[in-house]
């Protein structure tokens, strides 16, 4: 009677197996239908990604249409399978205990051509010029990404250009003339014949290009995003999460008081609307970093962290509407 029973268990541990077996043989070929069917549709790119949410599409609703969500959904409401956590699929087949890893990200400039593999220079999908702009918002390291979890099927990598690009719409439509830089940072850097370590350098050029051709600037916002973990980089205020901000000032110049004053100001403005958004103020000098990043050329320059290579786009966005409120409160003269 043991010897039956034990071997009734061993079989239906092998049915169980053969059947997890091939549920993700159908899962793979309706997700790899799926996937090429969305490669190969070529109105789905970053530039249109973000038209798409400029435009007030709601992103989570690219992921529930989905084949593969679809799927998934059904597979975990049938067999209690969810695809996306694969210790349940272990559990299935009972052979839960696996070891699981994590998505590495890798944002290191000193080897552009791997960190090209996963981050692309994305075109302005709205140039605009203006006569009279006030904040010009440019980025000295193009290629920082973002999480792309849940775009990745669409071949979407949202990086700090998607930042800068929704934080100047934003700007713009709430009556703050700004504009953006356009050009491509690794192109200007190859041209000239420089590595990594150059990127300020190429920034400047163009900062000090559009101080030339524009009077009325008076801000001129470099967007980085950090490389803290989450849990450091993301805030809960009211039902939203956001990706929370660093101001990094350079204390290896002579000017750099009238810097830190203004990051002062908006980081006092921003602890009053928007507490935990901000990470506060970091004053950078000695070997091994910059000490300037460019801010010796206007005490209206300075350098902002937003979020981690962590945070989503989702909470990027949610940031932009906080930044553009606060600094739309501290053009008007709010203090």
């Amino acid at each position: 009677m043991f010897k039956k029973g034990k071997m009734i268990l061993k079989n239906r541990k092998k049915y169980s197996l053969k059947l997890a077996f091939y549920l993700l043989i159908i899962y793979g070929v309706f997700a790899l239908t799926y996937y090429s069917a969305i490669k190969n549709n070529q109105n789905i790119n970053n530039e249109n990604f973000v038209k798409f949410i400029l435009k007030g599409g709601n992103i989570s609703n690219l992921n529930d249409m989905k084949l593969s969500t679809i799927v998934g959904k059904t597979m975990n409401y049938i067999f209690k399978i969810d695809f996306s956590s694969p210790t349940s699929i272990l559990k299935f087949g009972g052979l839960d205990g696996a070891e699981n890893k994590k998505l590495q990200y890798n944002d290191d400039y000193s080897d552009l051509e791997k960190l090209k593999e996963i981050s692309t220079y994305i075109e302005d999908p709205y140039p605009s010029d203006s006569n009279n702009p006030i904040i010009y918002l440019y980025n000295s390291h193009q290629l920082e990404n973002y999480s792309n979890n849940s775009l990745e099927i669409y071949g979407i990598t949202p990086n700090v250009l998607m930042t800068t690009y929704l934080f100047k719409e934003k700007l713009n439509n709430n009556g703050i003339s700004t504009i953006a830089e356009t050009a491509n940072m690794t192109e200007l850097l190859s041209i000239n014949g420089w590595d990594h370590s150059y990127s300020y350098k190429a920034s400047r050029l163009l900062l000090l290009e559009k101080i030339n051709k524009y009077n009325s600037l008076k801000y001129f916002i470099d967007i980085h995003r950090d490389s803290v973990s989450k849990e450091v980089s993301t805030a809960k205020i009211g039902d939203k999460d956001y990706a929370r901000i660093l101001f990094v000032i350079g204390l290896e110049h002579s000017g750099y008081e009238k810097n830190l004053t203004l990051a002062t100001n908006i980081n006092n403005l921003i602890n009053k609307y928007y507490p935990n958004l901000s990470r506060g103020i970091y004053k950078k000098e000695g070997s091994g970093v910059d000490g300037i990043y460019n801010q010796d050329v206007s005490s209206g320059c300075m350098l902002i962290e937003v979020g981690s290579k962590d945070n989503n786009i989702n909470e990027v966005m949610n940031t932009t509407s906080a930044l553009t409120d606060i600094f739309s409160k501290y053009i008007k003269g709010e203090r």
